[in-house]
């Protein structure tokens, strides 16, 4: 696996892996490196509580013993996979486009950890143990960029996360977002971050 973990906050970079045979055949569990506390809220009580069920499996995968890791991740990208696809489906219905940087990201992070789970079950943990530290570092850029932007779209076209209905048509936006929509994004849209570059990038 290789990873620039220093670059990581600023391009919001999705976590990496690299099929080497070379995986150890044990691994050491740690103590959690990311806990839910007020920095990550964001004041929806829909995403916040999926967010604060992500952090909870991934510290359960830094926990996982050997036996349990596979399973544990497995849950954790199963459990991201829906996490996702709520947001996307928020995102399509409030103006973005299908292709926008925040969509496309999402399906970027969910290739990589899906490879990890693949690897697991080929008997190489250290790759999933690799990722799992990366997503302690990746989650809250994303979560405090990306995810709030969103979040702050949604309110100010009134969509309900529950019914899905929009209470303020009339405030969404006349042109498809294509890029993050949110503190991540230039305001004139001409500048894309590096979230924007990479998740372009991988699009291509």
């Amino acid at each position: 696996m290789t990873a620039n973990l220093a670059a990581m906050p600023e391009a919001a970079t999705a976590p990496t892996t690299s099929a080497s045979p070379a995986a150890l055949p044990h691994t050491t569990p740690v103590a959690p490196e990311l806990a839910w506390s007020d920095a990550l809220s964001l004041s929806m009580p829909a995403m916040d509580q999926t967010h604060v069920e992500f952090v909870d499996l991934l510290a359960g995968v830094q926990q996982a013993e050997d036996a349990e890791l596979v399973s544990r991740w497995q849950a954790l990208v199963e459990h991201t996979e829906e996490h996702f696809a709520q947001e996307d489906r928020w995102m399509l219905a409030t103006g973005f486009a299908p292709g926008s940087c925040h969509l496309t990201q999402h399906a970027v992070v969910l290739k990589v950890l899906k490879e990890g789970l693949d690897l697991g079950h080929q008997g190489q943990l250290q790759p999933i143990r690799q990722m799992a530290h990366e997503l302690t570092i990746w989650f809250p850029h994303h979560a405090q960029t990306m995810d709030s932007g969103l979040a702050l779209h949604l309110k100010s076209v009134g969509h309900d996360p529950v019914t899905g209905e929009i209470a303020q048509p009339e405030a969404l936006p006349a042109e498809a977002i294509s890029g993050c929509g949110g503190s991540c994004s230039s305001d004139d849209g001409t500048s894309p971050s590096g979230a924007d570059r990479h998740a372009q990038k991988e699009a291509a």
